[in-house]
C-alpha cells in the first residue's frame, strides 16, 4: 500500500511539474493591435486605431509607406489593394490593376481620395464598414495623443512597420535611406521616442535605423524559417525586439531571445488555441488582428493560473 502511494504521488508530483513547466505565463503581456484591429474594423485607419484603444491594447501596430510628395501614408501595402479599395468617384479596383494605383506616384490629397474602409473584406466579415482614408502618419499621432489624453486613457505604443523591398526602390518606394530619413522627420515632431518601435522584414533598413537612430527600439520582423541565430548573426545586432511569425515559436527561441534581452513578440495570432498556446510559453507580447479576443484570453489565463 506504501508503494502504491508514493508511486501515485510521484506520479502526480510530475504531472503537476509538468503543466508548471509549459505555463510560463508573464504577469504582463504586450497586446498589439495588427493594423489596428483588422478583424474587427478597417485596417490601418484612425478608426481602427481608437476602436483598438478602446479594447486596452498597450501598442497599435501599423505600416507606413512613401507618397509622391513625401508624405508618410499609413498603409500595409505602396499600391491600393483591391480588397479593402475603392478609387475616386467609385472607380473599381481589382486584381488586374491594383499595382497601377501606385502611391509612390501620388501626392496625399490624391491618395485622400480614396476610400478604404467601405469595400467588404473577403477575409474578415465582421469588419465594420464605414467611409474612411488612408491617414498620413502625423494625423495618426495627432488623434491618437488627442483622443488618450480627452479620455484620460494610458499612453500607448506605436510599433510602425516600414514596408521597404529592395528590389522595389523608386518603383513603390524610395530606396532605404530616403524612406527611414521621412519618417524619422515625422518623429522628430513629436516627443514620442520612448513610446516608438520601428519594425521591418528587411536587414538593411533595420541597420540603417540603427546607424542613424540606435535609442530608438527596433523589431526584427521574421517569416522564414531559418535559425534564429543566424538571422541575428545577419543581422549584426541584439534588436530590442523579436518578431517571428507565430508558428516558428517554441521554448527553445524563448530562452534564446531572454538570453540574449530580446523580448519575443510573434505575429499575427488570432485563432484562440493559437492565442492560448503562444502565452502559455511566456512570450512578451502578442500581434492580434482580434485584440479584444488577446486581452480577454490573456486576462482568463491569468485568473486560471491563480
Amino acid at each position: 500500500m506504501n508503494i502504491f502511494r508514493t508511486i501515485t504521488l510521484l506520479v502526480i508530483i510530475t504531472f503537476v511539474y509538468s503543466c508548471q513547466n509549459k505555463n510560463m505565463l508573464a504577469d504582463h503581456i504586450d497586446i498589439q493591435g495588427h493594423r489596428g484591429c483588422r478583424g474587427l474594423m478597417p485596417e490601418n485607419t484612425i478608426p481602427g486605431f481608437i476602436r483598438a484603444l478602446k479594447f486596452g491594447v498597450t501598442t497599435l501596430e501599423m505600416d507606413v509607406v512613401i507618397a509622391a510628395d513625401y508624405s508618410v501614408v499609413v498603409s500595409h501595402d505602396p499600391f491600393f489593394h483591391h480588397y479593402i479599395s475603392i478609387g475616386p468617384d467609385r472607380l473599381e479596383i481589382n486584381e488586374k490593376n491594383m499595382h497601377t494605383h501606385n502611391m509612390f506616384k501620388m501626392d496625399y490629397p490624391t491618395i485622400a481620395s480614396y476610400d478604404v474602409g467601405l469595400k467588404p473584406h473577403i477575409k474578415f466579415p465582421l469588419q465594420r464598414k464605414m467611409p474612411t482614408i488612408k491617414p498620413k502618419l502625423s494625423m495618426v499621432f495627432d488623434t491618437i495623443e488627442a483622443y488618450l489624453k480627452a479620455n484620460i486613457l494610458p499612453t500607448v505604443q506605436y510599433s510602425i512597420e516600414i514596408k521597404r523591398k529592395a528590389k522595389y526602390d523608386n518603383q513603390f518606394h524610395p530606396d532605404a535611406e530616403t524612406f527611414i530619413g521621412e519618417v524619422l522627420k515625422v518623429l522628430a515632431k513629436y516627443d514620442l521616442n520612448e513610446r516608438i518601435i520601428l519594425q521591418c522584414f528587411d536587414i538593411e533598413t533595420l541597420q540603417l535605423i540603427h546607424q542613424k537612430k540606435p535609442d530608438i527600439k527596433l523589431a526584427y520582423l521574421i517569416a522564414s524559417s531559418s535559425n534564429f541565430e543566424d538571422n541575428i548573426d545577419r543581422l549584426g545586432f541584439i534588436p530590442d525586439i523579436y518578431s517571428p511569425a507565430y508558428k516558428l515559436v517554441d521554448t527553445e527561441l524563448l530562452q534564446y531571445c531572454n538570453k540574449q534581452g530580446m523580448k519575443l513578440i510573434p505575429w499575427t495570432i488570432n485563432e484562440v488555441s493559437d492565442l492560448e498556446r503562444i502565452m502559455l510559453l511566456g512570450v512578451h507580447g502578442i500581434i492580434s488582428d482580434y485584440p479584444d479576443r488577446a486581452i480577454e484570453i490573456f486576462k482568463g489565463l491569468q485568473l486560471s493560473k491563480g
